[in-house]
């Protein structure tokens, strides 16, 4: 690789130089704490060399000599048909130019001889034209209103981020640089020749094949580059530029990109993690390699013969026009069935209560580009990976080691795969969990003997899962609305608005007898779930310790699953009769509750978990 280094100070780094921004270049995305580290470095060695040298009668121009120089780090560029480009290190020379404006204003404020000296540092003539060196050339429009001093409420940033983040950024330097001189001439105009003459950075030349690597290898000290944006750099920087504009390629990457981390930041590195993971590995233990620095991963031998992403321009576009949209676009549609409850794909919106977010994974997987079958596969696997998690949960046949091992496995399998081998796959692999967990060859993914013994050892946010999905099935059959939300039953778990687990048979002398005073079966049978309800925060403080009958009372106007313990459920209600009759489901009220009651509503919870989880 051809590198020409060069050292140069700010004078020479903007004297005759346009330098444009790269289309892979992400935007200035500085923020208060690098650009303060910035101004706290450089003033902290001004300050220490004005100190030895304010005082001396040698003029401004020849002292600066003395200083000592200070080194700002390195900035990359690469000419491309006689224009230069910032591969890297534009976030700091944006700022030193937001510096460069402010420093103009300050000395024309003190009709300052170096005026114009610095002001030819921010602009100059490229053949006919007057240019920013820094030639943002989406957002001039507030370089321009900074230059001119127009008020920072006035300046048009709609350009976009970069544009705002101008803004606000020259609002901290003005500040410090006002607190720094106001006053003090010399000072600012000692300032300005150690800015323009003892101020260095290093400029590395590379050739335009070598791009991709150099973006990756090199970061601003500042803010880090994530993963998408060293990949945006490898995979854009192969491209020719006048493709870029042609294709639209940029823009088309970063519509995608906004398009996921709108939802939150960052998330297009999550939609790579799984993406590569449901396109590439096989098992967990390869899963795991894309985990941290998957832009540097998918680009080894063995997964770039699938990928064909390196050194590859043609793979590149095609990936973008084709890969990139589709699955970054599907990716969007489940995001969004995740947040936002939809009756037409409701297991999603179930998983992300539950946190199996592994759904991106497997609908990944299993989806072609433009699949035609994407909305089934979407509810489908959706709707298998809840029953697969619930079925072992209630067998009590869950590890979740074991199952994050088996889903990247089952990942595997169902990769491109039609909807029917998808449910077959799935059966296959939660009969195997569960035959592996017991011991014994399983044949019915729902067993009676291995729920029996179910109850409060589950985990708590199952356990206010279950019950609101027990909450969920009795609302749609009777045509009632959810009394409170997802979120309240599963989610909140405040004192006072959340729900929280409770026992219906109280700890107390009278329940013991029920169980002829043996403390470990009384233990064991109000434990299971036929014993638990939901009660919201304050209702289950009031109604704790009590006796079956007062608590009875308490469950007035709760949860639907708990008001069918009580006389008053069953009359008059015929779209509840008609649930029951139409499942063959055997509700009835309770008067007391003991180890019959308790055992009946225990087979009840099965008869739902059976037609709930088909």
């Amino acid at each position: 690789m051809d590198i020409s280094p060069d050292k140069q100070n700010i004078d020479r780094v903007f004297s005759n130089t346009t330098y444009y921004i790269d289309f892979y270049q992400r935007q200035y995305k500085w923020n208060e704490i690098p650009v303060k580290r910035l101004l706290e470095d450089v003033f902290y060695k001004f300050n220490e060399e004005y100190l030895k040298h304010k005082d001396s009668d040698i003029p401004l121009d020849q002292l600066i000599a003395k200083y000592s120089w200070y080194y700002l780090n390195t900035y990359v560029t690469n000419t491309v048909d006689g224009k230069i480009f910032i591969v890297d290190g534009q976030q700091r020379l944006t700022t030193i130019t937001l510096i460069l404006i402010k420093l103009k204003h300050l000395a024309e404020s003190n009709n300052s001889k170096l005026t114009d000296w610095v002001k030819n540092k921010i602009t100059g003539h490229s053949g006919f034209n007057r240019e920013f060196w820094m030639n943002h050339e989406l957002h001039k429009a507030a370089l321009q209103g900074l230059l001119d001093g127009i008020s920072l409420d006035k300046i048009d940033s709609s350009s976009g981020i970069t544009a705002q983040n101008m803004l606000t950024n020259y609002q901290i330097i003005s500040k410090w640089l006002d607190a720094e001189f106001s006053g003090k001439e010399h000072k600012l105009e000692s300032f300005i020749f150690f800015f323009l003459n003892r101020l260095v950075l290093i400029n590395l030349s590379v050739e335009q094949t070598e791009v991709p690597m150099v973006f990756e290898v090199i970061n601003d000290r500042g803010v880090k580059l994530k993963p998408y944006e060293i990949l945006k750099g490898k995979l854009l920087g192969q491209i020719d530029k006048d493709e870029l504009l042609n294709l639209k390629l940029n823009e088309i990457w970063e519509d995608q990109v906004k398009k996921l981390n709108d939802f939150r930041e960052d998330e297009i590195d999550e939609f790579f993690t799984y993406f590569l993971k449901s396109k590439l590995a096989d098992t967990r233990g390869l899963a795991q390699k894309f985990d941290k620095d998957y832009h540097r991963v998918m680009f080894e031998d063995e997964y770039d013969r699938v990928l064909q992403l390196k050194h590859n321009p043609k793979g590149v576009k095609k990936f973008i026009l084709n890969d990139f949209i589709y699955y970054t676009n599907l990716y969007a549609k489940i995001y969004s069935y995740a947040i936002e409850f939809d009756e037409n794909q409701p297991y999603v919106f179930y998983n992300n209560l539950t946190e199996m977010n592994t759904q991106f994974l497997l609908i990944l997987s299993a989806c072609n580009i433009n699949d035609e079958e994407e909305e089934q596969k979407i509810v489908t696997i959706s709707r298998q990976l809840d029953r697969m998690f619930c079925l072992l949960q209630l067998q009590r046949s869950y590890n979740s080691n074991t199952f994050a091992t088996e889903i990247n496995k089952l990942s595997a399998e169902i990769r491109n795969q039609p909807l029917l081998v998808i449910n077959q796959v799935f059966d296959k692999y939660l009969m195997q969990q569960l035959s592996d967990v017991r011991g014994v060859t399983v044949d019915n993914i729902l067993n009676y003997a291995f729920f029996k013994e179910t109850g409060i050892e589950l985990d708590k946010r199952f356990k206010r899962y279950f019950f609101s999905r027990i909450e969920k099935f009795i609302a749609d059959n009777t045509k009632m609305n959810m009394k409170h939300t997802f979120y309240d039953l599963i989610q909140n778990t405040g004192w006072k608005n959340g729900f929280h687990v409770e026992h219906i048979l109280s700890y107390n002398t009278e329940n013991k007898a029920l169980f002829d005073n043996d403390e470990e079966l009384f233990e064991r049978e109000r434990n299971r779930l036929g014993g638990l309800l939901l009660l919201k925060g304050l209702d289950n403080i009031s109604s704790n310790n009590e006796t079956y009958k007062k608590k009875l009372k308490s469950y007035a106007n709760t949860l639907y699953w708990n008001e069918t313990l009580r006389e008053d459920t069953y009359k008059s209600k015929l779209d509840f009769k008609k649930m029951i009759n139409d499942y063959d489901l055997n509700f009835r009220f309770m008067d007391q509750f003991g180890k019959e009651e308790l055992e009946e509503r225990h087979k009840l919870l099965f008869d739902l978990i059976k037609i709930i989880w088909k």
